[in-house]
């Protein structure tokens, strides 16, 4: 099984982008995913995913991201809103905690001021 981010772009400041992974096969664990991002120099973060309960934000991304997902169709969306440059990273998806085996290419979010 192979994950795929997909959506990402070149948006400007206050702008919003749709990003999305689909899944090559089935996962059974969709509910555990999660959608990280690693912006240039520093270390890979968690900032949205779905837990057994509910649905955790980091901080920075609260009220402005909402992920969201279709079991269906194997995919989980990030909707991002009022994008601000600090968001610019590159956004991968995976499952929460990690697994080694489904980091992908991930999609790049650059955001201009």
């Amino acid at each position: 099984v192979q994950l795929q981010a997909s959506g990402g772009g070149l948006v400007q400041t206050g702008g919003s982008l749709r990003l999305s992974c689909t899944a090559s096969g089935s996962i059974r664990s969709i509910n555990r995913m999660g959608w990280y991002r690693q912006a240039p120099g520093k270390q890979r973060e968690l900032v949205a995913w779905f837990t057994s309960i509910g649905i955790n934000y980091v901080d920075s991304v609260k009220g402005r991201f909402t992920i969201s997902r279709d079991d269906a169709k194997n995919t989980v969306y990030l909707q991002m809103n009022s994008l601000k440059p600090e968001d610019t990273a590159v956004y991968y998806c995976n499952l929460v905690p990690s697994s080694a085996t489904y980091w992908g290419q991930g999609t790049q979010v650059t955001v201009s001021s």
